[in-house]
């Protein structure tokens, strides 16, 4: 199957995305630099080794300025998640119906998935969350109510300034 590649600016950075015929397979949070944006997907680069294709991401795009701008976060782009184990396929579906504007628990997310006890599983699987803002793990916070774990380089500070885009006041 065909894979590619590419970088885009938006109003809150630089994201990088990978996508197939199915839709899309990995993308980075904001990042200061395409640079910074293609590191957080060096891993999947290297395995899938997509070609490049400047502007294949315009929908993409598009959608997160809108979010960006105080939009919903209502996503209309296809995802490529099918070679991910069967659990995290649950828990980014599970994690994807977080209204915005709300939050839950890991342990919320492992019930949903299917394995109450499996809060830490959860956890991996936001934290390998191979299409962040779509699949919103910003929205899941520990059972103490406390910022978790955020990739990118920008981090937690990034996790707060999502949640306040959507109206969460902590």
């Amino acid at each position: 199957m065909a894979r590619w590649y590419g970088t885009f600016s938006t109003s809150w950075g630089w994201v990088a995305a990978i996508g197939s015929e199915l839709g899309i397979r990995h993308a980075s949070l904001p990042e200061p630099t395409p640079e910074a944006a293609l590191d957080h997907l060096a891993a999947p680069l290297r395995k899938e080794a997509p070609e490049h294709r400047p502007g294949a991401f315009e929908p993409f795009r598009g959608q997160l300025e809108s979010y960006f701008d105080g939009g919903t976060g209502r996503w209309d782009v296809p995802l490529d998640l099918g070679d991910a184990t069967p659990f995290f396929r649950r828990a980014w579906a599970a994690c994807q119906t977080i209204p915005a504007g709300e939050t839950r628990t890991y342990a919320w997310l492992a019930a949903r998935a299917g394995n109450p006890a499996a809060s830490r599983a959860a956890g991996s699987a936001m934290a390998r969350n191979r299409v962040p803002i779509v699949i919103p793990c910003h929205r899941v916070l520990g059972t103490d109510g406390g910022l978790h774990g955020f990739a990118g380089t920008v981090g937690l500070p990034l996790k707060e300034r999502l949640l306040r885009l959507e109206g969460v006041r902590r």
